[in-house]
Protein backbone atom coordinates (compact mmCIF):
# COMPACT_ATOMS: atom_id res chain seq x y z
CA UNK A 1 0.00 0.00 0.00
CA UNK A 2 2.72 2.15 0.84
CA UNK A 3 5.29 2.68 -2.06
CA UNK A 4 8.61 4.60 -1.91
CA UNK A 5 7.17 7.53 -4.00
CA UNK A 6 4.43 8.22 -1.15
CA UNK A 7 6.92 7.52 1.57
CA UNK A 8 9.23 9.92 0.73
CA UNK A 9 6.09 12.60 -0.09
CA UNK A 10 5.19 11.57 3.86
CA UNK A 11 8.46 12.36 4.76
CA UNK A 12 7.94 16.25 4.23
CA UNK A 13 4.99 15.99 5.89
CA UNK A 14 3.94 16.91 9.59
CA UNK A 15 2.58 13.90 11.76
CA UNK A 16 0.48 12.82 12.52
CA UNK A 17 -2.21 12.85 9.54
CA UNK A 18 -4.82 10.39 8.45
CA UNK A 19 -4.12 9.49 5.04
CA UNK A 20 -6.53 8.14 2.82
CA UNK A 21 -6.10 5.90 -0.62
CA UNK A 22 -9.68 7.44 -2.44
CA UNK A 23 -9.05 4.78 -4.95
CA UNK A 24 -9.24 1.91 -2.57
CA UNK A 25 -12.39 3.84 -1.20
CA UNK A 26 -13.54 4.09 -4.97
CA UNK A 27 -12.98 0.24 -5.42
CA UNK A 28 -14.81 -0.57 -2.25
CA UNK A 29 -17.82 1.68 -3.12
CA UNK A 30 -18.33 0.13 -6.72
CA UNK A 31 -17.93 -3.50 -5.54
CA UNK A 32 -20.81 -2.63 -3.03
CA UNK A 33 -23.32 -1.26 -5.19
CA UNK A 34 -22.43 -4.16 -7.93
CA UNK A 35 -22.82 -6.91 -5.37
CA UNK A 36 -26.08 -5.01 -3.87
CA UNK A 37 -29.62 -5.83 -6.08
CA UNK A 38 -31.18 -3.35 -7.45
CA UNK A 39 -33.98 -3.72 -4.79
CA UNK A 40 -31.64 -2.64 -1.98
CA UNK A 41 -31.27 1.05 -1.07
CA UNK A 42 -27.95 1.74 0.93
CA UNK A 43 -27.38 4.22 3.33
CA UNK A 44 -23.75 5.59 4.45
CA UNK A 45 -23.44 5.46 8.01
CA UNK A 46 -21.86 9.13 8.76
CA UNK A 47 -20.25 8.45 12.53
CA UNK A 48 -17.85 5.99 10.87
CA UNK A 49 -16.58 8.70 9.16
CA UNK A 50 -17.86 12.20 7.85
CA UNK A 51 -14.86 13.94 6.37
CA UNK A 52 -16.48 15.60 2.80
CA UNK A 53 -14.14 14.32 0.58
CA UNK A 54 -15.16 10.83 1.31
CA UNK A 55 -18.79 11.73 1.42
CA UNK A 56 -18.41 13.62 -1.87
CA UNK A 57 -17.65 10.10 -3.52
CA UNK A 58 -20.46 8.04 -1.36
CA UNK A 59 -23.03 10.46 -2.02
CA UNK A 60 -22.12 9.90 -6.30
CA UNK A 61 -22.60 5.95 -6.57
CA UNK A 62 -26.28 6.86 -5.38
CA UNK A 63 -26.12 6.21 -1.89
CA UNK A 64 -27.95 7.39 1.07
CA UNK A 65 -27.06 8.71 4.07
CA UNK A 66 -27.72 7.50 7.77
CA UNK A 67 -27.03 10.13 10.28
CA UNK A 68 -27.07 10.08 14.16
CA UNK A 69 -27.05 13.77 15.09
CA UNK A 70 -28.65 16.89 13.76
CA UNK A 71 -24.85 17.83 12.40
CA UNK A 72 -24.83 14.66 10.55
CA UNK A 73 -28.10 15.57 9.21
CA UNK A 74 -27.08 19.29 8.25
CA UNK A 75 -23.36 17.58 7.27
CA UNK A 76 -25.19 15.08 5.11
CA UNK A 77 -27.38 17.82 3.67
CA UNK A 78 -24.48 20.26 3.07
CA UNK A 79 -23.02 17.24 0.53
CA UNK A 80 -25.32 16.99 -1.35
CA UNK A 81 -27.36 13.95 -0.12
CA UNK A 82 -30.95 14.00 -1.07
CA UNK A 83 -33.47 14.71 2.04
CA UNK A 84 -35.28 11.85 0.69
CA UNK A 85 -32.03 9.28 1.08
CA UNK A 86 -31.57 10.55 4.38
CA UNK A 87 -32.52 8.53 7.73
CA UNK A 88 -31.77 10.19 11.38
CA UNK A 89 -31.64 7.44 14.48
CA UNK A 90 -30.42 7.61 17.77
CA UNK A 91 -31.84 7.51 21.52
CA UNK A 92 -30.97 11.04 22.08
CA UNK A 93 -32.36 13.18 19.56
CA UNK A 94 -32.69 16.63 20.84
CA UNK A 95 -35.52 19.20 20.52
CA UNK A 96 -33.19 20.97 18.07
CA UNK A 97 -31.55 18.28 16.68
CA UNK A 98 -35.34 17.28 15.46
CA UNK A 99 -36.57 20.26 14.58
CA UNK A 100 -33.58 21.03 12.00
CA UNK A 101 -34.29 17.76 10.77
CA UNK A 102 -38.10 17.95 10.18
CA UNK A 103 -37.21 21.24 8.50
CA UNK A 104 -35.33 19.21 5.81
CA UNK A 105 -38.32 17.04 5.22
CA UNK A 106 -35.97 14.06 5.91
CA UNK A 107 -37.07 10.89 4.80
CA UNK A 108 -36.95 8.79 8.20
CA UNK A 109 -36.62 8.95 11.45
CA UNK A 110 -35.60 5.67 13.10
CA UNK A 111 -37.67 6.41 16.71
CA UNK A 112 -35.84 4.25 19.89
CA UNK A 113 -38.49 4.63 22.55
CA UNK A 114 -42.27 5.53 23.21
CA UNK A 115 -41.42 9.08 24.99
CA UNK A 116 -39.59 9.60 21.67
CA UNK A 117 -42.73 9.14 19.49
CA UNK A 118 -44.43 11.56 22.00
CA UNK A 119 -42.07 14.03 21.71
CA UNK A 120 -41.74 13.51 17.63
CA UNK A 121 -45.71 14.14 17.78
CA UNK A 122 -45.41 17.26 19.11
CA UNK A 123 -42.53 19.04 17.45
CA UNK A 124 -44.05 17.79 13.99
CA UNK A 125 -47.39 19.51 15.44
CA UNK A 126 -45.54 22.81 15.92
CA UNK A 127 -44.55 22.76 12.40
CA UNK A 128 -48.38 21.75 11.23
CA UNK A 129 -46.24 18.73 9.70
CA UNK A 130 -45.96 15.03 9.84
CA UNK A 131 -42.56 13.16 10.15
CA UNK A 132 -41.93 9.49 8.97
CA UNK A 133 -41.09 7.21 11.53
CA UNK A 134 -39.65 3.86 11.63
CA UNK A 135 -39.70 1.87 14.68
CA UNK A 136 -36.15 1.07 16.13
CA UNK A 137 -36.63 -2.34 17.54
CA UNK A 138 -34.42 -4.18 19.69
CA UNK A 139 -34.31 -7.84 18.23
CA UNK A 140 -32.58 -9.46 21.12
CA UNK A 141 -30.13 -10.66 18.95
CA UNK A 142 -26.81 -11.56 19.88
CA UNK A 143 -23.84 -9.92 16.97
CA UNK A 144 -21.15 -11.50 18.78
CA UNK A 145 -18.87 -8.89 19.03
CA UNK A 146 -17.22 -6.36 20.83
CA UNK A 147 -19.72 -5.58 24.34
CA UNK A 148 -19.32 -2.11 23.75
CA UNK A 149 -20.43 -2.33 20.24
CA UNK A 150 -22.98 -4.95 20.38
CA UNK A 151 -26.91 -2.66 20.60
CA UNK A 152 -29.31 -5.99 19.64
CA UNK A 153 -29.63 -7.14 23.06
CA UNK A 154 -32.27 -6.10 25.54
CA UNK A 155 -29.75 -4.54 28.26
CA UNK A 156 -28.65 -2.94 25.46
CA UNK A 157 -30.51 1.40 25.60
CA UNK A 158 -31.09 0.51 21.89
CA UNK A 159 -34.60 -0.13 20.42
CA UNK A 160 -38.18 -0.78 21.23
CA UNK A 161 -38.51 -4.39 23.24
CA UNK A 162 -41.27 -6.82 21.74
CA UNK A 163 -42.79 -6.51 24.85
CA UNK A 164 -43.47 -2.60 24.11
CA UNK A 165 -45.06 -3.44 20.82
CA UNK A 166 -48.76 -2.93 22.09
CA UNK A 167 -48.29 0.12 23.61
CA UNK A 168 -46.71 2.00 20.48
CA UNK A 169 -49.54 0.75 18.29
CA UNK A 170 -51.80 2.29 20.90
CA UNK A 171 -49.83 5.51 20.81
CA UNK A 172 -49.96 5.62 17.09
CA UNK A 173 -53.50 5.28 17.05
CA UNK A 174 -53.37 8.71 18.63
CA UNK A 175 -50.06 10.55 17.16
CA UNK A 176 -52.07 11.85 13.98
CA UNK A 177 -48.52 13.98 13.48
CA UNK A 178 -46.57 10.55 12.81
CA UNK A 179 -46.55 8.26 9.55
CA UNK A 180 -45.90 4.95 10.41
CA UNK A 181 -43.44 3.64 7.37
CA UNK A 182 -41.51 1.01 8.87
CA UNK A 183 -38.97 -0.74 10.88
CA UNK A 184 -35.19 -0.51 11.84
CA UNK A 185 -32.45 -2.72 13.07
CA UNK A 186 -29.25 -2.67 13.75
CA UNK A 187 -27.39 -5.34 16.22
CA UNK A 188 -24.29 -3.86 16.79
CA UNK A 189 -20.69 -3.69 14.79
CA UNK A 190 -17.79 -5.07 13.43
CA UNK A 191 -19.45 -8.18 12.87
CA UNK A 192 -17.47 -11.52 11.25
CA UNK A 193 -19.52 -14.37 11.54
CA UNK A 194 -22.71 -13.83 8.97
CA UNK A 195 -24.69 -16.65 11.06
CA UNK A 196 -25.87 -13.50 12.94
CA UNK A 197 -27.26 -11.90 10.25
CA UNK A 198 -29.08 -14.92 9.38
CA UNK A 199 -30.46 -14.78 13.41
CA UNK A 200 -31.70 -11.36 12.33
CA UNK A 201 -33.26 -12.18 9.55
CA UNK A 202 -35.14 -15.32 11.35
CA UNK A 203 -36.28 -12.10 14.07
CA UNK A 204 -37.18 -9.69 11.26
CA UNK A 205 -39.09 -12.30 9.95
CA UNK A 206 -41.31 -13.19 12.62
CA UNK A 207 -41.46 -8.90 13.98
CA UNK A 208 -42.53 -7.63 10.24
CA UNK A 209 -44.94 -10.53 10.28
CA UNK A 210 -46.50 -9.51 13.80
CA UNK A 211 -46.78 -5.88 12.34
CA UNK A 212 -48.56 -7.39 9.37
CA UNK A 213 -51.32 -9.15 11.52
CA UNK A 214 -52.16 -5.97 13.00
CA UNK A 215 -52.58 -3.82 9.79
CA UNK A 216 -49.46 -1.90 10.27
CA UNK A 217 -47.43 -2.87 7.18
CA UNK A 218 -44.12 -1.78 7.29
CA UNK A 219 -43.27 -0.22 3.84
CA UNK A 220 -39.60 -0.14 4.54
CA UNK A 221 -37.16 -2.81 6.21
CA UNK A 222 -34.07 -1.00 7.47
CA UNK A 223 -31.74 -3.51 8.56
CA UNK A 224 -28.96 -2.01 9.44
CA UNK A 225 -25.17 -2.64 8.96
CA UNK A 226 -22.31 -3.85 11.32
CA UNK A 227 -20.78 -5.68 8.34
CA UNK A 228 -16.70 -5.92 9.50
CA UNK A 229 -13.64 -5.92 8.38
CA UNK A 230 -10.09 -7.90 8.65
CA UNK A 231 -7.69 -5.81 10.68
CA UNK A 232 -5.57 -8.25 10.90
CA UNK A 233 -4.48 -8.78 7.37
CA UNK A 234 -6.12 -5.54 5.49
CA UNK A 235 -3.86 -6.24 2.45
CA UNK A 236 -5.17 -10.07 2.01
CA UNK A 237 -8.76 -8.68 2.19
CA UNK A 238 -9.06 -5.13 1.92
CA UNK A 239 -12.97 -5.04 0.32
CA UNK A 240 -15.04 -7.01 2.33
CA UNK A 241 -17.16 -10.25 0.28
CA UNK A 242 -20.25 -8.00 -0.40
CA UNK A 243 -21.76 -10.32 -2.26
CA UNK A 244 -22.16 -12.96 0.53
CA UNK A 245 -23.27 -10.07 2.86
CA UNK A 246 -26.32 -9.75 0.84
CA UNK A 247 -26.72 -13.22 -0.15
CA UNK A 248 -27.68 -13.94 3.48
CA UNK A 249 -30.44 -11.48 2.94
CA UNK A 250 -31.69 -12.56 -0.01
CA UNK A 251 -31.97 -16.40 0.85
CA UNK A 252 -33.40 -15.69 4.93
CA UNK A 253 -35.20 -12.83 4.60
CA UNK A 254 -39.05 -12.85 4.10
CA UNK A 255 -41.39 -9.72 3.20
CA UNK A 256 -44.13 -8.97 0.67
CA UNK A 257 -43.44 -7.82 -2.64
CA UNK A 258 -43.90 -3.85 -1.96
CA UNK A 259 -42.14 -3.98 1.10
CA UNK A 260 -38.04 -2.16 0.48
CA UNK A 261 -35.18 -3.17 2.20
CA UNK A 262 -32.80 -0.98 3.80
CA UNK A 263 -28.83 -1.35 5.05
CA UNK A 264 -26.84 1.16 7.02
CA UNK A 265 -22.93 0.20 6.39
CA UNK A 266 -20.59 2.63 7.23
CA UNK A 267 -17.07 0.67 8.64
CA UNK A 268 -16.91 -1.54 5.52
CA UNK A 269 -17.16 0.61 2.96
CA UNK A 270 -14.18 3.23 4.39
CA UNK A 271 -12.12 1.41 7.13
CA UNK A 272 -9.52 0.27 4.58
CA UNK A 273 -8.59 3.23 3.10
CA UNK A 274 -7.59 5.12 6.07
CA UNK A 275 -4.47 5.09 8.01
CA UNK A 276 -3.03 6.89 10.49
CA UNK A 277 0.82 7.72 9.97
CA UNK A 278 2.93 9.30 12.81
CA UNK A 279 6.58 9.68 13.54
CA UNK A 280 8.49 8.03 16.07
CA UNK A 281 9.66 10.47 18.67
CA UNK A 282 11.73 8.03 21.14
CA UNK A 283 12.83 4.51 21.46
CA UNK A 284 12.50 3.28 25.21
CA UNK A 285 14.84 0.45 26.15
CA UNK A 286 13.71 -2.11 29.03
CA UNK A 287 14.62 -5.27 30.80
CA UNK A 288 11.14 -6.65 30.08
CA UNK A 289 9.36 -4.39 27.54
CA UNK A 290 10.78 -1.81 24.56
CA UNK A 291 8.79 1.06 23.80
CA UNK A 292 8.48 2.56 20.71
CA UNK A 293 6.61 6.48 21.67
CA UNK A 294 5.22 7.96 18.62
CA UNK A 295 3.69 11.79 18.35
CA UNK A 296 0.55 9.98 17.68
CA UNK A 297 -1.41 8.79 20.57
CA UNK A 298 -5.12 7.85 21.45
CA UNK A 299 -6.20 11.68 20.84
CA UNK A 300 -6.20 10.63 17.09
CA UNK A 301 -7.11 7.07 17.58
CA UNK A 302 -9.05 5.86 20.76
CA UNK A 303 -10.35 2.29 19.61
CA UNK A 304 -7.61 0.39 21.05
CA UNK A 305 -7.33 2.65 24.31
CA UNK A 306 -11.76 2.17 24.35
CA UNK A 307 -12.30 -1.10 22.70
CA UNK A 308 -8.87 -3.25 23.07
CA UNK A 309 -9.00 -3.20 19.50
CA UNK A 310 -6.55 -4.14 17.01
CA UNK A 311 -4.74 -2.57 14.49
CA UNK A 312 -1.99 -3.62 12.02
CA UNK A 313 1.30 -1.53 13.07
CA UNK A 314 4.06 -1.13 10.16
CA UNK A 315 6.86 0.61 10.40
CA UNK A 316 7.30 1.88 6.73
CA UNK A 317 10.25 3.58 7.07
CA UNK A 318 12.69 0.37 8.13
CA UNK A 319 10.95 -2.92 6.23
CA UNK A 320 13.58 -5.36 6.32
CA UNK A 321 15.95 -6.66 8.85
CA UNK A 322 15.65 -8.22 12.78
CA UNK A 323 12.58 -8.15 14.04
CA UNK A 324 12.10 -6.75 17.44
CA UNK A 325 9.13 -6.69 19.61
CA UNK A 326 7.86 -3.50 20.66
CA UNK A 327 4.86 -1.98 22.81
CA UNK A 328 4.02 1.17 20.67
CA UNK A 329 2.34 4.00 22.75
CA UNK A 330 1.73 7.93 22.44
CA UNK A 331 2.54 10.68 24.25
CA UNK A 332 -0.82 11.30 26.21
CA UNK A 333 -0.76 11.29 29.90
CA UNK A 334 -2.52 7.88 30.12
CA UNK A 335 -1.48 4.35 30.90
CA UNK A 336 -4.09 3.40 28.31
CA UNK A 337 -2.47 5.02 25.46
CA UNK A 338 -1.24 2.37 23.46
CA UNK A 339 -1.94 1.25 20.44
CA UNK A 340 -0.55 -2.19 20.64
CA UNK A 341 1.27 -4.29 22.88
CA UNK A 342 4.97 -6.81 21.59
CA UNK A 343 4.12 -5.48 17.97
CA UNK A 344 6.98 -7.34 16.13
CA UNK A 345 8.96 -4.49 14.18
CA UNK A 346 12.42 -4.12 12.36
CA UNK A 347 14.66 -2.24 14.35
CA UNK A 348 12.80 0.94 14.74
CA UNK A 349 14.23 4.35 15.70
CA UNK A 350 13.73 8.26 16.30
CA UNK A 351 12.22 9.46 13.10
CA UNK A 352 10.64 6.40 11.91
CA UNK A 353 7.35 6.59 10.06
CA UNK A 354 4.71 4.21 11.43
CA UNK A 355 1.25 3.05 10.14
CA UNK A 356 -1.65 1.96 11.90
CA UNK A 357 -3.99 0.63 9.46
CA UNK A 358 -7.57 0.26 8.70
CA UNK A 359 -8.36 3.42 10.42
CA UNK A 360 -10.41 4.90 8.19
CA UNK A 361 -13.57 4.11 9.97
CA UNK A 362 -14.01 5.56 13.91
CA UNK A 363 -10.26 6.49 13.78
CA UNK A 364 -10.56 10.93 12.51
CA UNK A 365 -14.06 11.20 13.32
CA UNK A 366 -13.25 10.47 17.21
CA UNK A 367 -10.21 12.06 17.46
CA UNK A 368 -10.29 14.55 20.67
CA UNK A 369 -8.40 17.70 22.20
CA UNK A 370 -7.59 15.78 25.39
CA UNK A 371 -4.05 17.69 26.63
CA UNK A 372 -4.67 20.44 24.49
CA UNK A 373 -3.65 18.33 21.59
CA UNK A 374 -3.82 19.53 17.89
CA UNK A 375 -6.55 18.61 15.40
CA UNK A 376 -5.28 16.11 13.02
CA UNK A 377 -4.82 16.54 9.55
CA UNK A 378 -6.23 14.79 6.68
CA UNK A 379 -3.95 13.83 3.53
CA UNK A 380 -5.83 12.17 0.14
Amino acid sequence: MFNENLINRFQSLETPFYYYDLALLQNTIDALVKAAPAEYHIHYALKANAHPTLLERIRAAGIGADCVSGNEVKRAVECGFKAEDIVFAGVGKSDKEINYALDQSIFSFNVESLHELQVLDQLSKNKNTKANIALRINPNVDAHTHKYITTGLEENKFGINPYEFDRVLSDLSNLKNLNFIGLHFHIGSQILDLNAFKSLCLRVNEINKWFIQKNYVPKHINLGGGLGVNYREPDTQNIVNFPEYFGIFKQFLELLPEQKVHFELGRCIVAQCGSLISRVLYIKNGINTNFAILDAGMTELIRPALYQAYHKIENISNTKGKEFKYDVVGPICESSDCFGKAVLMPETKRGDLIAIRTAGAYGEVMSNHYNLRDSVASVF
